[in-house]
């Protein structure tokens, strides 16, 4: 009875441990180490089979969360290409196809609930392993510790690349308007966006645009 009990306590601690912190058995070794706890514990449970079900369930959730975040890795690493002269792009385009972001959308309210959905994907993809990896990383440089194997926190960079990519954004589109009548107007149209953006919650957009 008390090694089942034992038993259980484990099971929740490496359930709640994989799906909070599921990148911390991303490499063999440590997943390599929970299958071998798992069949520990599985062996404490094999008349009826409960713990060995509950042990499967988790490690394929776990299984999935590692991949789900592997195929968002692989993704934006296929965005992170060089930058390019981009005024060299915009010239080759002819003049009827380069559209200003009024053409595209004219209301605040719809391109603040745009920019939103954009930071919720984002942030839903951060993960608090990614914030301890910064401290990690801090503290070893405070202590000239050498840390080479340090994992790349790449949603972190994501959702900070958004935030200059939205400021670069709200920039070229005045500054590439010419005439002051023109350029008045979209900056009067980015402070409604960014007043939405405020009324919403979404403070880092409203910053960004800022």
């Amino acid at each position: 009875a008390k090694l089942k009990s034992f038993a259980a306590k484990i099971i929740q601690l490496l359930k709640e441990w994989t799906e909070t912190f599921p990148y911390d058995f991303q490499d063999e070794k440590s997943m390599k180490e929970l299958k071998e706890i798992a069949h520990r514990i599985t062996q404490c449970d094999e008349e009826n089979g409960t713990v060995k079900k509950i042990i499967s369930q988790m490690t394929q959730n776990l299984l999935m969360a590692i991949s789900a975040r592997s195929q968002y890795q692989e993704i934006r690493e296929k965005f992170r290409q060089p930058v390019t002269d981009k005024g060299t792009i915009l010239k080759t385009k002819p003049q009827s196809t380069q559209k200003d972001i009024l053409s595209v959308c004219c209301d605040p309210l719809i391109l603040a609930q745009q920019l939103t959905y954009i930071e919720l994907e984002r942030v839903s993809n951060i993960y608090p392993e990614d914030l301890m990896q910064i401290v990690s990383h801090m503290d070893s440089l405070d202590n000239h510790k050498c840390r080479g194997d340090v994992t790349k926190t790449y949603n972190l960079e994501a959702y900070d690349n958004w935030f200059n990519c939205l400021s670069m954004l709200v920039a070229t589109e005045i500054c590439r308007v010419v005439k002051k009548k023109q350029r008045t107007r979209m900056v009067e149209f980015f402070i409604d966006v960014a007043r939405e953006c405020f009324n919403i919650g979404n403070f880092n957009s409203m910053m960004a645009i800022i």
